[in-house]
């Protein structure tokens, strides 16, 4: 079974009308090699690939400069990551060579993959590449069970899901992280991120995790920052309307991939609809569907009090506000946290998303509140 993602080989062709370095930044594993050969696929000239976990293809790379200079047509670099000395020689490469054209990926953010943002500033275009999304598959409660990613989705059958990401999992502790250069402690980083599945959809407490771990802040704040520029996590940061104390300044922390926060929560598929939390795993999957359908990872915020009132999603752009609340519920209305947030917050539009198969119908006669179900997310409307 192929999944058509269109979307991301038009976002590269776009990238490269502005730079001659594209980079794909995604998980491991969420298709960023598959997704390179397939914009190759498309043209005639040539095509060389580089993988840096490959050893011969390291051998090769050991002379950089030697042997990338006499290449043509596109040149793909795969988890460049592990060979960070690459970046300066591409930018001698491309101010060299303007019609040169790489297509770099790695599996960890730009502030992780430092030297490429300082070397290639001005050369370089990025695209987060996430696993599927709601609008790439047919089938969403099997992509809420099993998550995105392509060997976990398309798995003939839920054991052998549940073992591929397990086998992920264990991999991401005990070598994936170290390949990115940290130093990390795999128990604690692993009793770390299961912790953080059980807190899915709250507010962070770096004290309270720390003594549970018995590691410092410090640590604990390392650790979230090499989960979060791995991709395994989000970080939403709250929005502040300038009430002073009375808003929540910590961020809300969700497992990015709902197959693996299933995993780390030891849930199998049977298990999941009795979760007691369900519905902030519910939450955490809309979040992170909206993340991924309109690549609004640095607009997206939540809005909290501690009077009580609170919004799961506020996207700001300019002077655009809109606010999105999720339930799980086959009963939709406007509670009386929405009521606030509309007037505190100047919403220009609200979304209640839920989980109820349904048509979209606004919920007051203004026109100002739709409901909305999960896969329509695509109607959400962050222009007008």
């Amino acid at each position: 079974m192929a999944i058509d993602r269109a979307y991301f080989l038009d976002q590269i062709s776009q990238e490269f009308k502005v730079h001659s370095v594209c980079g794909l930044l995604g998980p491991r594993q969420c298709g960023k090699t598959t997704l390179s050969l397939q914009y190759a696929a498309q043209f005639s000239f040539p095509v060389h690939t580089f993988d840096c976990e490959n050893p011969i293809h390291l051998t090769r790379l050991e002379d950089p400069l030697t042997a990338l200079e006499s290449l043509d047509g596109l040149i793909v670099i795969d988890e460049v990551q592990r060979r960070p000395d690459l970046f300066p020689v591409l930018r001698v490469l491309v101010d060299r060579y303007p019609e040169k054209r790489f297509l770099i990926t790695g599996s960890a953010s730009r502030d992780l993959i430092a030297q490429s943002s300082e070397t290639l500033a001005g050369r370089i275009g990025y695209i987060q590449l996430s696993p599927f999304s709601i609008d790439e598959v047919s089938d969403w409660r099997q992509l809420w069970h099993r998550g995105g990613f392509p060997k976990s989705y398309l798995a003939v059958d839920e054991a052998s899901s549940l073992k591929w990401r397990d086998s992920y999992i264990q991999s991401f502790l005990e070598r994936d992280v170290a390949q990115l250069g940290f130093d990390i402690m795999p128990r604690a980083m692993g009793q770390l991120w299961r912790m953080l599945a059980h807190m899915n959809g709250q507010i962070l407490n770096v004290h309270k995790l720390a003594e549970a771990i018995d590691v410092d802040k410090r640590t604990i704040n390392r650790y979230l920052s090499i989960l979060e520029g791995t991709f395994m996590i989000t970080l939403l940061r709250p929005w502040h309307t300038n009430l002073g104390k009375r808003e929540v300044k910590s961020p809300k922390v969700y497992i990015r991939d709902s197959g693996l926060l299933f995993r780390l929560l030891s849930l199998k598929e049977d298990q999941i609809p009795f979760y007691p939390d369900i519905g902030a795993a519910f939450e955490g999957f809309a979040v992170e569907m909206i993340q991924r359908k309109f690549q609004c990872y640095e607009n997206l915020f939540f809005w909290n009090v501690h009077s009580g009132a609170e919004l799961d999603l506020v996207f700001v752009s300019g002077q655009k506000k809109i606010g999105i609340e999720v339930k799980m519920t086959d009963h939709p209305r406007i509670t009386k946290s929405m009521h606030q947030a509309l007037g505190t917050l100047g919403l220009d539009r609200m979304y209640l998303i839920i989980a109820a198969q349904t048509k979209p119908f606004f919920l007051d006669a203004d026109k100002k509140v739709s409901c909305l179900n999960i896969t329509d997310i695509g109607q959400i409307d962050f222009e007008n």
